[in-house]
């Protein structure tokens, strides 16, 4: 069993990752301060695979606790990492604590790569990369645009970086550069649960729908989509949790020939803010107490993937749509608030 270390462990993304990498046969091991999270996740890994991940609450900016979980874990062969912050508008608000967070994490984590010589590494990017695209839907070479947010900007330069660390090493890299996460896994036992606030339009629509908050906004009417509200492509927590696993049985086994590579996840299809509330409507039978409101700074018009590159590659294929999404955010909500 090759030794895994997913960085944002208990985070939304890397919890549901580290399930499904234990159920692929991966022995892992998880490194998260509980910044946006907390151990609780770790109980529901346990639940669902049998297995007690130990997580490092190390913060990456803090270089020397870092190198003590690569000292004590000498035969890791792999690295993914989610940890960072992700607030679009938190990232406007304060750019230099975003820098330092997401940046500096990030160069300790390569020094420490490069130190203890770990050949795999998955970088968790976005399709903030692509700012404001006119090109539709968005390809790996589709040419990346100003950064929307500081937080955009930090995964622009992150795989910039990336890029030219492993550069003429023996350290093969992949960006996964996703779009909007969102869903359960099936057991119901694991989902989107923020310490802080929710930001995210899934679990702002679940928060609404059972009373958490008194109503939402949709921010934006007047852009130029099918019906005025932001695009966005929805993807699966799960299925961008497979795409993970499949990215380092692809390292593992040597078929990436460059040392930096990236790739697109998403469903494919672009889903209006609009439609997704009608989505959640459809399957939960709830009516959901929203309100059309101003333009949000620093939100991208329309965004969606074409992820044939990964489905060629990576013999990836994304198994679930915007219902499911939906369906299984809001049975979470329900088991969460019980």
């Amino acid at each position: 069993m090759s030794k895994i270390l997913v960085t944002g462990g208990t985070g939304y993304i890397g919890s549901h990752t580290l399930v499904d990498l234990i159920e692929a046969g991966f022995e892992v091991i998880s490194v998260d301060n509980y910044i946006n999270s907390d151990a609780k996740p770790l109980e529901s890994i346990k639940e669902i695979t049998g297995i007690q991940v130990k997580n490092y609450a190390v913060d990456l900016c803090d270089a020397k606790a870092l190198k003590e979980v690569f000292e004590e874990n000498t035969d890791i062969e792999g690295i993914i990492h989610f940890a960072a912050l992700k607030s679009v508008g938190d990232s406007v608000a304060d750019p230099v604590l975003y820098f330092r967070n997401n940046l500096v994490g990030l160069i300790n984590l390569i020094e420490c790569t490069l130190k203890y010589k770990i050949k795999n590494f998955i970088f968790s990017s976005s399709c903030t990369v692509y700012g404001n695209t006119e090109e539709l839907p968005v390809t790996e070479s589709t040419p990346e645009q100003e950064a929307e947010s500081p937080y955009g900007r930090t995964k622009q330069i992150g795989e910039k970086m990336l890029k030219d660390a492993f550069n003429n090493t023996n350290t093969k890299c992949i960006a996964l550069r996703y779009f909007n996460p969102a869903g359960a896994h099936s057991s119901i036992k694991l989902g989107e649960s923020p310490v802080n606030k929710a930001l995210n339009l899934v679990p702002v629509i679940t928060e609404t729908a059972i009373g958490k908050r008194d109503g939402m906004t949709v921010f934006g009417k007047d852009y130029d989509t099918r019906d005025g509200s932001c695009i966005r492509d929805y993807i699966h927590v799960m299925d961008l949790a497979d795409a993970h696993t499949k990215a380092v049985k692809y390292l593992l086994g040597n078929d990436q020939l460059i040392n930096f590579d990236t790739y697109n996840l998403g469903i494919g299809n672009g889903v209006s803010v609009i439609e997704a509330i009608n989505a959640f409507e459809k399957v939960s039978g709830q009516k959901l107490n929203y309100e059309m409101g101003d333009r949000r700074e620093g939100d991208v018009i329309a965004i969606y993937a074409d992820y044939s590159k990964a489905k060629n590659n990576l013999g990836w294929t994304p198994k679930y749509g915007i219902e499911d999404i939906m369906d299984t955010a809001w049975k979470w909500e329900q088991a969460r608030s019980s």
